[in-house]
């Protein structure tokens, strides 16, 4: 195990002595171990989550940003008017072949991202993406670059600074943010127009592990166009400022790739991307836990987006 992982584990439990996590939460993730189990994760989480009607958050849901049928998005606007808000865009997860910006009509999952965003200064941009097997590489990043020309084009008009857009993504929708990222040749506008991107336990370097049957679906079978299709490469040489995290009961696989694409961003002349081992949380509950009392990673965030790095 690299050595980075190996300190930022020994920091973490330090740091789960006064953890935020209810302690029953912490006990039952543990004992779930590293697994990506949505449905008993959502059961911790969801009676901490707000239920809809939002109070002082305005919501337009299913706006079109593209031509394909799930080229939607929802837009979360604080009541109050303001200017020139900052935007983040959220890309759910879903192993490349399923997953929605919202689980289930009446879910609170991913409400809680966008709900977060906008009582944190943000616009909040949920997004959903075309899935393999129709769609495969690299549509789901062709979509991110739509949605992304879409927002700069139009967020204006709600008050969102076209300047100051984060794309954040989670597991399957980490690696499309890291891919539209790291491959210039699918930004619709000249250098992404982006302010940051953020990868929450993602995928960057394909050659360096054996691919699910999922994840083939998507990137393919032929191991030869694996390199190419890694982000590793690109997020080596781009300038947009990068923050990635991997959960510390992440499965193996994710916690390694953290240490490799901090390792790739290492080589850029602005220096290392924010690299974060989030202790105690799992793959899911990392992003169910945004708007709870559980800052860790949305300090994070947030810090990043003041600092730029």
């Amino acid at each position: 195990m690299a050595l980075v992982v190996v300190a930022a584990m020994l920091a973490n439990a330090a740091e789960a002595q006064r953890s935020p996590m209810p302690e029953h939460i912490a006990r039952t993730l543990l004992e779930l171990g590293r697994v990506i189990d949505p449905p008993k994760t959502a059961e911790l989480y969801a009676p901490l989550q707000e239920k809809e009607p939002y109070q002082g958050v305005k919501v337009e849901r299913d706006v079109k940003y593209g031509p394909a049928d799930r080229n939607l998005l929802d837009i979360f606007l604080p009541e109050t008017a303001a200017s020139a808000r900052p935007v983040l865009i959220f890309v759910h997860g879903g192993a490349f072949v399923g997953g929605n910006k919202r689980r289930t009509p009446t879910s609170p999952f991913y409400d809680n991202v966008m709900l977060w965003a906008a009582r944190n200064g943000f616009i909040g941009v949920n997004v959903t993406y075309r899935l393999a097997p129709l769609s495969p590489w690299p549509a789901g990043a062709e979509d991110l670059a739509t949605a992304v020309n879409w927002v700069t084009d139009t967020i204006g008009e709600r008050g969102g600074n076209p300047t100051r857009i984060y794309l954040m993504g989670h597991s399957a929708g980490a690696v499309h943010v890291a891919t539209y990222v790291s491959h210039p040749e699918l930004h619709k506008i000249k250098g992404g127009s982006l302010a940051g991107a953020i990868m929450i336990s993602g995928i960057y370097d394909l050659t360096a592990m054996p691919l699910a049957d999922t994840q083939r679906a998507y990137f393919g079978d032929d191991a030869a166009r694996y390199a190419e299709r890694s982000s590793s490469r690109g997020l080596a040489t781009t300038d947009i400022p990068l923050m990635m995290v991997a959960a510390e009961l992440d499965p193996e696989g994710f916690v390694a790739q953290l240490d490799l694409g901090k390792r790739a961003t290492c080589k850029r002349a602005s220096g290392c991307a924010r690299a974060i081992l989030l202790p105690q949380h799992s793959h899911m509950s990392e992003v169910y836990s945004i708007n709870t009392a559980d800052t860790r990673l949305t300090d994070q965030i947030l810090d990043f987006v003041t600092t730029g790095k």
